[in-house]
């Protein structure tokens, strides 16, 4: 019963982290912009940057169930 937040956490963080990553690459893999108005270079890796962290943060609430 007490795991029913990590395991939703989890997921959640764990999906946006993987769904940020693979966005960005398929942005950066196209030549697109990652966002508008800002240097392609700083917004693919602060994109990169944060989708690891959720990633991480995904599977580090996995391993307090």
């Amino acid at each position: 019963m007490e795991s029913g937040p990590a395991v939703f956490a989890g997921t959640a963080f764990a999906l946006f982290g993987a769904a940020l990553l693979l966005w960005t690459g398929a942005r950066v893999l196209h030549r697109a912009p990652v966002a508008h108005g800002v240097s392609p270079v700083a917004s693919a890796v602060l994109a990169t940057v944060f989708g690891v962290l959720f990633l991480v943060l995904g599977v580090w609430c996995f391993t307090r169930i």
